[in-house]
């Protein structure tokens, strides 16, 4: 194959490969974007419950006075566990004065992380803006709501300072400081009073009430759990794609692979075929050839049969003319051996009895039997196989032939036919010869390859394509204790013979 084919074969999986990495990339971008976003989300979500609840404790100013008790009732009211967990309200000096749900501590982290504060479960908001700095005009300036402990506190400091007398007598007596006392400022430099003090409560007590416990701040704490779940179902799901784009850019890239290798295939199959074809004609042209050097190979030995009959009286001659006859007969069995295995195989399946087959076969092999006192020990079964008469007669024939020659002077040959389950049966020849090596047994049955010096190799490939014809399977195996067996599998029962 040449480099660019090369090139452009790795080139097109690296490109698929590549394409979805690349949408793995971007899933993996997007996710940490939608972090971002859900993040972002919810601290603008707590901020923007921070602002409503600061509008509305700007209201309280007009009241001044609120009820710690009330007001956490109305904060627990908006308190929800798994999303709003914690609501606090914060003093000038950075005390709660009021919370509710889950206790908030406060910490140093918490305090520099510019209103924000991220933890595992959790966010704090911290809206550090002082909810009573709206500008007025200077001494009549809003003082932030005050929340105290009780509803009769907040009564008692929602009183208003007792109204002047307007009678300037009265006003003058009122006014004028008791004997021996230092003169008052003046009453322009005098803040106005907005609550009254109540007798119970000491000018102490009263100065920590306005001064701490004015609303200064809030802290909110959210949880963070639904944003979780938004983030593990969006990676989730974008871990789904990614896997997706993964699996398709490989399927994609054994597709077409698959589809390069089945163009290579098909390429090398036109090739075969026509290689095929190229063998099929010369092998008709050497049967050809094989068949037109018979009739000279037998006028040779027809020359030299009379050559030896007419040189009786000289002995050299008619050695050489014996040697001409040996030497044709043997190049006439290898040609009639190669026409046989160059004729094509095609079965016409009928109803065999296989008994009657080997007892014909063994007929013809008689003489051979008997010159080396040969045991065969017959067929005895009524089965009746599909199979073609004329094949098989020359499979079994080539077997029976190779075993007379293989075992030795009184040696034993057995067929038998064993049942393989109710439609199948098993053709066994076996014989106590010297049996075939076990790294030979699967190459006997290719061409040209035999065990005897004088021998073609042409039988057992005719076997092996007559079992091919019938879609048998043939194969060596060894005899105990000693010798070859040759099976033939897959063998169609048609019926038992009455």
């Amino acid at each position: 194959m040449s480099p660019p084919s090369a090139k452009r074969r790795l080139l097109i999986p690296a490109i698929l490969l590549g394409c979805g990495v690349a949408v793995c990339g971007w899933q993996i971008e997007e996710h940490f974007r939608f972090r971002r976003y859900s993040a972002q989300t919810l601290v603008n979500r707590g901020r923007d419950i921070t602002s409503t609840m600061g509008v509305l404790l700007r209201s309280q100013r007009r009241v001044g006075i609120v009820s710690r008790d009330r007001l956490e009732t109305a904060l627990q009211d908006l308190v929800r566990p798994g999303e709003l967990e914690s609501i606090a309200i914060l003093g000038a000096t950075g005390e709660t004065i009021a919370s509710a749900g889950a206790r908030v501590e406060l910490t140093p982290e918490m305090q520099q992380a510019r209103g924000v504060y991220w933890r595992d479960r959790t966010l704090t908001i911290l809206n550090l803006m002082d909810l009573g700095a709206n500008a007025g005009e200077e001494g009549t300036r809003p003082r932030p709501p005050i929340v105290v402990a009780d509803e009769r506190t907040a009564r008692s400091l929602r009183v208003p300072p007792a109204r002047r007398p307007t009678d300037p007598a009265a006003k003058a007596a009122v006014e004028a400081p008791p004997v021996g006392a230092a003169e008052p400022p003046p009453a322009a430099n005098l803040p106005r009073p907005p609550f009254a003090r109540p007798s119970w409560m000491s000018r102490e007590e009263y100065d920590a009430v306005i001064q701490k416990q004015g609303v200064h701040s809030l802290v909110i704490v959210l949880s963070t759990e639904p944003m979780r779940r938004l983030v593990n179902n969006d990676l989730l799901l974008r871990s789904l794609v990614s896997l997706l784009a993964l699996g398709g850019a490989v399927m994609a890239t054994r597709v077409w692979r698959d589809h390069r290798r089945n163009a290579e295939l098909q390429i090398r199959l036109v090739k075969a075929g026509e290689m095929n074809t190229h063998l099929k004609e010369m092998n008709l042209a050497a049967a050809g050839l094989a068949h037109e050097t018979r009739n000279p190979l037998n006028l040779i030995r027809g020359f030299a049969q009379m050559v030896a009959l007419e040189a009786r009286e000289a002995p050299k001659l008619r050695e050489h003319a014996t040697a001409i006859i040996e030497e044709t007969d043997r190049v006439t069995v290898q040609l009639n051996e190669f026409i046989n295995y160059s004729k094509p195989r095609e079965a016409q399946l009928g109803p065999v009895r296989v008994a009657q087959l080997v007892a014909d076969v063994a007929r013809t092999l008689l003489p051979d039997l008997e010159e080396k006192h040969l045991q065969l020990t017959p067929l005895d079964s009524p089965l009746l196989i599909h199979a073609d008469e004329q094949l098989l007669r020359q499979a079994i024939f080539n077997i029976l032939l190779n075993a007379t020659q293989a075992v030795a002077v009184g040696g034993r040959i057995e067929v038998r036919l064993v049942p393989q389950g109710p439609a199948e049966a098993a053709l066994e020849i076996a014989d106590d010869g010297p049996g075939v090596p076990a790294d030979h047994r699967a190459t006997i049955f290719k061409p040209y390859v035999t065990m005897r010096p004088k021998g073609v190799g042409l039988g057992l490939a005719i076997v092996a394509q007559i079992a091919a014809a019938h879609r048998w399977d043939v194969v060596c195996l060894a005899n105990e204790p000693c010798g070859a067996v040759f099976r033939f599998n897959h063998l169609k029962l048609a019926s038992r013979a009455t």
